[in-house]
């Protein structure tokens, strides 16, 4: 049999694959060993007697599929897991992730001016310390400090205006002060309302005149007479049905 290892070679490198890749026509052989230049070869090719073979399939179908089951959680049970759980996804690797998506939120509220700078500098250290688990607390978080500044202003703000008012009522009432001094008008008036503004004022019971200086003078000093006047009754007919 005619050896055609120097056709194959020559094939191979005319049609830029390997030598195992290459057919020749078993019904050519002679044809096809009279070929000893790449020309010729080239010519071969071209008759059709020199095939390059295709490509051999290795399917993916049956990968995907896996693939696309194990996606959705099916076949990753306990029979399935062949490392621990810190080897299979390291608790180190869920921290960065967790630290990435925290300061990229802080980030994004201090660029949009949502936050001011010493706001960021608290809440990224305290994200830092492990106190927000995920993105809803730390947005929770963040509206409440927010609220809780609003507020403390408003405060502030009440309280200056309030300071202000009361600083504009005491000068009012010095200029009256002033002003009355100097017409000679008396500051210090009794209240004449009050019942113990007048101690030696005559009481609505005796009708005697006595300083109001107990508890007792001042309780019978505001009692109503009409209350007073059922009272002394009620005592004087008990008194009658003892005699």
């Amino acid at each position: 049999m005619v050896s055609l290892k120097l056709q194959k070679r020559l094939a191979a490198s005319v049609m830029g694959c390997g030598q195992r890749k290459v057919w020749l026509d078993p019904n050519e052989v002679n044809e096809i060993s009279m070929a000893n230049s790449r020309q010729n070869v080239r010519k071969l090719v071209k008759d059709g007697l020199v095939i390059r073979k295709p490509t051999k399939i290795h399917s993916r179908a049956r990968a995907r599929l896996s693939a696309e089951a194990k996606s959705k959680g099916r076949h990753n049970g306990f029979g399935k897991r062949r490392g621990t759980r810190e080897a299979r996804l390291p608790t180190k690797i869920l921290w960065i992730r967790r630290m990435r998506v925290l300061r990229r939120l802080l980030k994004k509220y201090r660029d949009s001016k949502k936050i001011d700078k010493h706001l960021y500098h608290t809440l990224y250290l305290k994200v830092k310390g492990n106190v927000y688990k995920n993105k809803r607390v730390l947005m929770e978080a963040v509206h409440k400090q927010k609220a809780e500044k609003i507020r403390e202003k408003t405060i502030a703000d009440q309280l200056d205006a309030r300071r202000v008012k009361g600083k504009a009522s005491r000068e009012r009432k010095a200029v009256r002060r002033e002003e009355r001094i100097a017409s000679g008008v008396h500051l210090h008036r009794p209240n004449h309302r009050h019942p113990l503004a007048h101690p030696h004022r005559p009481t609505p019971v005796t009708g005697l005149t006595r300083p109001a200086n107990s508890f007792l003078d001042m309780r019978v000093a505001v009692t109503p007479p009409t209350l007073l006047e059922g009272t002394r009754n009620r005592a004087d007919r008990i008194e009658d049905v003892w005699k």
